[in-house]
């Protein structure tokens, strides 16, 4: 699997926790998981599917493993997060450590992403295909 095609099946999922989380609280009249809501939806949905566009322009590295690595670190980070947040705001200030743990997490791994933004071309290039001549 490339690494844009986990992006987009994983924002996927995200986006559809984050629709079931704001249809449960408009249900229940009970807004307190929004700062939840709001994390899974931007971190989740949003960010994942941009992930995903930019790394299937880029094929060189959307079959990397470092690719690979950055998605999975984002959205691990992402669904830890958001527990802890919405943890937070039912009243279980002991989530605060987790929270700031795993927002360290989504942290490296945007730093990871902008290394790749940001790294020379040269290194986004494809590289030549070994051309090889049958034996005589």
């Amino acid at each position: 699997m490339h690494a844009s095609s986990l992006s987009f099946r994983l924002a996927v999922l995200f986006v559809i926790a984050g629709m079931a989380m704001g249809i449960g609280m408009a249900m229940t009249q009970n807004h307190a998981l929004m700062p939840a809501h709001a994390h899974l939806n931007l971190l989740g949905w949003v960010s994942l599917f941009l992930f995903g566009i930019y790394y299937e322009r880029r094929p060189a590295l959307d079959t990397s493993r470092m690719a690979m690595l950055q998605v999975v670190l984002w959205s691990l980070g992402t669904v830890v997060l958001t527990i802890a947040v919405a943890a937070i705001h039912l009243g279980y200030h002991a989530a605060d450590p987790i929270a700031a743990l795993a927002s360290l997490i989504v942290f490296a791994a945007m730093i990871l992403f902008a290394y790749f933004v940001f790294r020379p071309a040269r290194d986004l290039a494809p590289r030549p295909a070994a051309h090889l001549t049958p034996a005589e």
